[in-house]
């Protein structure tokens, strides 16, 4: 057997697939980690060693002991921010500073940096997490939200899909969700910002040397976790001047905290007077197979082009192509119909969508008990339409064309 150069990729559930099977493509032996044994992308890798990816000083040790040449972040931000630490440590390329990268993906220092840097964000206020059963521990929180107007966000600085965001409308509601952000955060502070009203996006481009070499933007799709996207189709209804503005803004942060080639991840709310504030932004692959989606979308190889950035090969090649042609990625989760503890009995799709299926990756297992139905998901598919307007109108009843059924 030959030789091959071993990578370390911290994930492996269905949302790593494409990037396991690209680096493998580049002629690398793919090891992947993680604490959820079940993940649908670990059969494809070359090893799994089961561990904790957000424990950045024991990947480091199975870095050491597996003797890789690369690490690959998945599309988690935990994640991410250890796949920097190792590479730090041990000198690989592909990857920014440690610091760098906290100050992008955690919520309150991007907010403090999109600030200083005059790119528009939610009027935000860090606060300590704290006993809320206590007048000591409330105070901090209270005097936040005294400085700003409802409706209110309240939200975990490192977490991600939505995990312990909810919106408030009245301070009953705020003290609610500061409780259960608390609970769920791994730091000792939370956010609580004004909520930003406007249509739901994403943004994606690549970096080369500080500049957009190449970027991609959708329209997102929310069904009943309202902070869970559950769909994206493209192209994007922002205008030009728009997404101008966005690549102006991920030019700036990228030459301010001095970013290395590769992916700039954005979620925007584009305004009424069509002003991108970025809500969200990370340098990591988004998930469920969203970098499939982009692929399908242009013809450009996203996966392989991620994961050449991250390994610190050249990806300067990588044309700026617009989206050919109407496309939607939709995940197929619970209706608001379906309660936890259903059983799930299948998945169906209406005749006049039939047509329209690219790819279908369906998991789900008849028979099998839906724990929560916020998160809960039977797969992902693909569709492709004709026109603009099939697009947007089957988007619009995607979630009766496409769902499931349980009792």
């Amino acid at each position: 057997m030959s030789f091959k150069k071993k990578m370390l990729l911290l994930g492996g559930s269905h949302a790593e697939i494409p990037l396991i099977q690209a680096a493998q493509s580049l002629g690398w032996y793919v090891i992947t980690t993680g604490n959820a044994r079940e993940g649908l992308g670990h059969p494809y890798a070359d090893k799994n060693v089961f561990a904790d990816f957000s424990d950045k000083d024991a990947m480091l040790e199975l870095a050491k002991s597996e003797g890789v040449q690369a690490v690959c972040s998945g599309c988690n931000d935990f994640a991410l921010l250890s796949t920097v630490y190792v590479c730090e440590k041990l000198g690989l390329p592909g990857h920014d500073s440690y610091a760098a990268s906290l100050e992008i993906h955690h919520k309150d220092k991007y907010r403090a940096l999109a600030t200083k840097l005059g790119i528009p964000t939610p009027r935000a206020i860090t606060v300590k997490v704290a006993d809320t059963d206590s007048a000591e521990g409330r105070a901090d929180f209270e005097a936040a939200i005294a400085q700003l107007t409802f409706p209110i966000i309240v939200k975990p600085v490192d977490l991600t899909g939505g995990k312990g965001i909810h919106r408030a409308a009245n301070a009953d509601e705020a003290r609610i969700a500061y409780k259960d952000a608390c609970s769920r955060t791994r730091q000792d502070h939370v956010v609580v910002e004004e909520f930003v009203q406007g249509t739901n996006h994403g943004f994606s481009a690549m970096l080369v040397k500080g500049k957009v070499a190449f970027a991609f933007a959708d329209n997102e799709q929310y069904f009943v976790n309202k902070y869970l996207v559950s769909g994206a189709n493209t192209p994007s209804t922002t205008a030009v001047t728009g997404l101008a503005k966005l690549r102006e803004y991920s030019e700036r942060i990228a030459q301010e905290l001095h970013l290395v080639d590769g992916i700039l991840h954005i979620q925007y709310i584009e305004r009424a007077d069509g002003t991108p504030v970025i809500i969200e932004i990370c340098r990591r692959p988004p998930g469920d197979l969203y970098i499939k989606f982009v692929k399908y979308a242009t013809g450009i190889d996203y996966p392989k082009f991620i994961v050449l950035a991250e390994i610190g090969e050249d990806i300067s090649g990588i044309a700026d192509v617009p989206t050919q042609g109407f496309w939607l990625r939709h995940c197929i989760m619970a209706g608001p119909e379906i309660e936890n503890g259903s059983t799930v009995r299948d998945v169906t799709f209406a005749p006049e969508i039939q047509g329209n299926i690219v790819e279908k990756f369906l998991w789900y297992k008849p028979g099998e008990v839906i724990t929560d139905k916020l998160t809960y998901k039977a797969g992902i598919v693909f569709f492709k339409f004709d026109t603009l307007a099939e697009m947007q109108d089957k988007t619009a009843r995607m979630t009766e064309l496409a769902k499931i059924v349980a009792e």
